[in-house]
């Protein structure tokens, strides 16, 4: 029954809307002081972190899988799906321990707690993505080596001399914030949108 109830036409249409919603809203991204500029935030994980409180785990990883593929078949890949596939990995580490919390109990409590767990998930599994696969992934599809992104880094940090260090202080603070900001928004619609929330899930 429950697989009936989310395969129905009207939970697919819902997923298509937040999917498409998701990818309209990455391309309204601008970068950090904290970070190279080639590091933007954007707010889809918003979209997909509601519609995951909405519809349930499963729905959120399909609104963020959906999200990246639209963005390819419209924008292309650079590196050959090695980023997009790390990017979705690094969206999922932010949104399903929320949403997976949220559904265990459905209160503004277990949300914002939720949003911190997956905050902290996204700063631990967006720096490691980024040390071990998105930085040497860049280096070799855009043919820069890593000294010239860490120089990057450099010029806006003094203390950044290493991947180690760009990191640390660049990419893990830049994550931190996309986390928090995101949570931020998302609390602040939390309100108008648990009506709808708690209705889906009845």
């Amino acid at each position: 029954m429950k697989s009936k109830k989310f395969l129905s036409v009207s939970m697919l249409t819902r997923i298509g809307i937040l999917s498409a919603l998701a990818f309209v809203v990455m391309y309204f991204e601008f970068p950090l002081p904290i970070a190279p500029p080639f590091y933007k935030l954007d707010f889809s994980e918003v979209i997909v972190l509601i519609g995951g409180f909405a519809l349930g785990p499963l729905a959120a990883v399909l609104i963020e899988t959906l999200k990246i593929v639209l963005n390819i078949i419209f924008t292309g890949t650079q590196t050959s799906f090695v980023g997009e596939i790390a990017n979705l990995v690094i969206g999922l580490s932010f949104v399903l321990p929320a949403v997976w919390m949220y559904q265990r109990h459905k209160t503004f409590k277990t949300a914002i707690l939720g949003m911190i767990v997956g905050t902290i998930s996204l700063t631990m599994v967006g720096t490691a993505m980024n040390y071990f696969i998105l930085l040497p992934a860049y280096s070799f599809f855009y043919k820069l080596p890593l000294e010239t992104i860490i120089a990057m880094g450099a010029a806006i940090n003094s203390n950044i001399n290493s991947t180690l260090t760009f990191v640390i202080l660049a990419t893990a603070p830049f994550n931190l914030i996309k986390g928090v900001l995101s949570s931020i928004v998302v609390a602040l619609v939390y309100k108008r949108v648990s009506p709808i929330i708690k209705e889906k899930n009845g």
